[in-house]
């Protein structure tokens, strides 16, 4: 059965960085989330977290790449790992934005709210990017037994040879 969803934005993404800026760091940028005024009271009770998750859609993937399925996780080129020691996997496996549904899932450092402003660290999200959903984390949400396949912790010892400390927890 296939049916269409439509969903509406609940606000955007604002920064004054690049899109390659986003794209080449490995902990965001700092910027805010603006909701729309209609929905700045589902703010309420949210100041003190320390982390929101942001559901949100990759308006600017094209038809093509939402067509795509497998994926070599390309960003570790700049750091000097080959594309041939590059998995290719499957979509799901990663977090590409080529996917057949453009969302995304952040987590994110809550600095403060402000008004319908939401001033947050950690964006790996471009500026314009429309926002779909907040939800706090919470403890309740935190993985005690995080299992990794061999193939994701062969990448990540790879980038703490070339890296060292500043290799990035996730890849």
């Amino acid at each position: 059965m296939s049916a269409e969803i439509k969903l509406k934005p609940i606000g955007y993404v604002r920064h004054a960085h690049t899109q390659e800026e986003v794209k080449s760091t490995w902990t965001g940028v700092e910027g805010y989330i603006e909701l729309l005024p209609e929905y700045a009271e589902g703010l309420a009770g949210l100041e003190g977290f320390s982390h929101i998750i942001v559901i949100s859609y990759l308006h600017d993937v094209k038809d093509e790449q939402r067509k795509v399925l497998r994926v070599r996780p390309r960003r570790l080129i700049r750091f000097g790992i080959p594309l041939e020691e590059l998995p290719e996997v499957g979509v799901f496996a990663t977090d590409s934005p080529h996917r057949p549904n453009p969302l995304a899932l952040s987590i994110l450092k809550l600095k403060s709210v402000q008004g319908n402003r939401l001033i947050v660290e950690n964006l790996d999200l471009f500026d314009g990017t429309p926002v779909l959903d907040i939800k706090p984390y919470d403890e309740g949400r935190r993985i005690a037994d995080l299992k990794l396949p061999e193939w994701y912790i062969r990448l990540r010892q790879r980038l703490h040879e070339i890296l060292g400390d500043k290799a990035p927890a996730t890849i």
